[in-house]
């Protein structure tokens, strides 16, 4: 069932006689079509530069008016550029839950809304599309016969849509605050530039990911181009070039990527020994665990939730440096970032019995249902069993506590991104490492 109608009259000039009559029989045929409740109608219109959206949306309202049942659920929005009325529009759907939408458009839009739509929503939305029905005898307005097969946008067209998409997210203004970084004193600053990231100073509106959200999926509401102004916003604040940014392409086991050869479909961890390229790992309650050999100049970065742990990712990370780089164990430093600590998270007795094997420190409440964990004891112990020194292990949880980098994520939720906290629709953060030039 179709939750929201969206009338697209963009591309229609403002004084056109019969726009009036146009959009009050769309918006009859919704009311006599629609099954109780109505869905909710957004009519999107061009705002003329200068001029007040007050202006443009007053010209539309004796079209709007005594439609009882869509009262309410009836919103014309004004904007200069479609990404600006869209977004607008967007974030009313979010914030209702909404993920069926029906697009009534001029024949000719519905390439470029599809390019629209591609761009600022995810494969959570179903969206259907209509012809707008314009009479004949409409002045100025061109209009198409349907194509009975589709038509790929011209190059510079798609590339002018991305352009207003992200001229208009970089508009927008940061939400809960600065962009922070926390930054760990074990890595050298004049050898590396490094960090792990907080929730804020980011655009991502939806509650759970708002605001500095740094992945997209398919299953999340937040889309590939606000994830990469987030970035991009990130990559100014941090002092790092965000064309040259790799981040692991997680699957919670121990496959490790070496910068410069075959990228595997898949992996948990990713080395480098190229300067000026910035590798990453994301966390959201998984560690993201940074790595820096300032004798070699080689660094690497491993996302080890639980699967991974037990598997020996930070460890194959290790070795990777050691085996790709020359770089001697006893060099390198490994730092632990925002994660969930053994204070919230929980695993069923079965998963639990693993790490009781590492260490039985590692398990609280070992004969519950579902026993508290400690990954990031886990880890420290796999690194020191493969040689890390002790002391060039940064786990803030043990080592320092004012907590500078390694916050417990789920018992944060104003600084961190947490999937246990939050369920399936959450945030998340990332450490990221390069070589400085």
């Amino acid at each position: 069932m179709v939750e929201a109608v969206l009338i697209d009259l963009f591309s229609l000039p403002a004084n056109l006689e019969n726009i009036q009559g146009l959009l009050r029989n769309m918006l009859e045929t919704i009311e006599k079509c629609s099954s109780i409740p109505a869905p909710f109608v957004y009519v999107i219109c061009r705002q003329r530069q200068g001029s007040e959206r007050k202006g443009e949306h007053e010209s539309l309202l004796p079209a709007l008016g005594g439609f009882q049942s869509l009262e309410k659920r009836l919103e014309v929005v004004c904007a200069l550029t479609t990404a600006a009325a869209l977004y607008t529009i967007k974030q009313q759907l979010d914030e209702k839950d909404i993920s069926i939408i029906k697009i009534i458009l001029p024949t000719l839009r519905k390439d470029l809304m599809k390019v629209y739509i591609d761009h600022l929503f995810t494969a959570v939305y179903q969206f259907e599309f209509e012809d707008l029905q314009v009479a004949s005898d409409c002045k100025n307005l061109q209009t198409a016969e349907p194509r009975s097969e589709e038509r790929k946008l011209p190059t510079q067209d798609v590339e002018l849509i991305r352009s207003e998409i992200q001229m208009y997210l970089e508009s927008l203004p940061s939400l809960k605050g600065e962009l922070t970084i926390l930054r760990s004193s074990l890595i050298p600053d004049d050898i590396f530039l490094h960090g792990f990231t907080t929730r804020t100073g980011g655009i991502s509106y939806i509650p759970t990911l708002s605001s500095c959200n740094l992945f997209s999926s398919s299953k999340r509401r937040d889309p590939q181009v606000v994830v990469k102004e987030n970035l991009r916003r990130l990559a100014n604040a941090a002092g790092f070039n965000p064309e040259a940014f790799h981040r692991v392409k997680v699957d919670h086991a121990n496959a490790v990527c070496i910068m410069g050869k075959t990228e595997p479909d898949s992996y948990d961890g990713i080395v480098t020994n190229q300067k000026g390229v910035t590798i990453a790992a994301p966390g959201a309650d998984c560690i993201p665990v940074l790595f820096a050999d300032p004798v070699r100049k080689a660094c690497g970065a491993a996302h080890s939730g639980w699967q991974g742990t037990l598997l020996g990712v930070s460890m194959a990370t290790v070795n990777a440096m050691v085996s790709e780089y020359g770089c001697n164990v006893k060099d390198i430093l490994v730092v632990l970032g925002p994660s969930v600590g053994p204070c919230c998270y929980k695993l069923p007795h079965g998963s639990a019995k693993e790490f009781h094997r590492i260490d039985p420190k590692c398990v609280r409440l070992f004969d519950s249902a579902s026993p508290y964990i400690d990954i990031r004891r886990a880890t420290r112990i796999l690194l020191e069993s493969g040689g890390i020194l002790p002391e060039n292990i940064q786990d803030d949880s043990v080592t320092d506590q004012d907590q500078n980098v390694t916050f417990c994520t789920a018992c944060h939720p104003d600084k961190f991104y947490s999937h246990f906290r939050d369920g399936t629709n959450f945030g998340t953060q990332i450490g990221f490492i390069s070589i400085k030039d």
